[in-house]
């Protein structure tokens, strides 16, 4: 009997190993990091079906981008501002400073949650730190209500 429980604790013990190997590999974390990106490299792929974008690859509808701020599309990685009424920007949703996705815009600024970088949605300048580079700004073209990528 104490060889059997010898043999069942070895059993657990290399499970063990290999669950905590395979949970490590599966949190192993996204290591990208920040490389900004010049305008107009690789575009970012159209929207997903079911992603809440519009029909035929666009990336959102005018409507649903508020006066003063701005939406995140993570799917794309795409953040659409509008700075001033009728006026639409779009810039890389990949912070400069570690490569993180912006979270949020409020405020006339796009915020990213990871070390609080802030950038103008005007321009995708940075106004507040750590980030010492701008958000590379995206190529987009509006059409009616619709937004798309240039």
């Amino acid at each position: 009997m104490g060889d059997d429980l010898q043999s069942r604790r070895a059993v657990f013990a290399s499970v063990g190993v290999g669950g905590l190997a395979l949970t490590l590999a599966a949190c192993g974390g996204d290591t990208e990091t920040a490389q900004p990106a010049a305008t107009g490299s690789s575009a970012p792929e159209p929207a997903a079906s079911g992603s809440g974008a519009p029909a035929g690859g666009g990336l959102a509808k005018t409507a649903d981008i508020p006066v003063g701020g701005g939406t995140v599309l993570k799917d794309q990685k795409i953040v659409v501002t509008q700075p001033t009424e009728g006026e639409f920007k779009a810039f890389s949703a990949v912070c400069t400073h570690k490569g993180c996705a912006v979270g949020s815009v409020a405020d006339g600024v796009i915020v990213c949650p990871c070390h609080g970088s802030k950038f103008a949605i005007a321009d995708g300048s940075v106004t507040d730190g750590p980030a010492q580079q701008p958000l590379p700004e995206q190529q987009i073209k509006v059409e009616g209500d619709q937004i798309t990528l240039a």
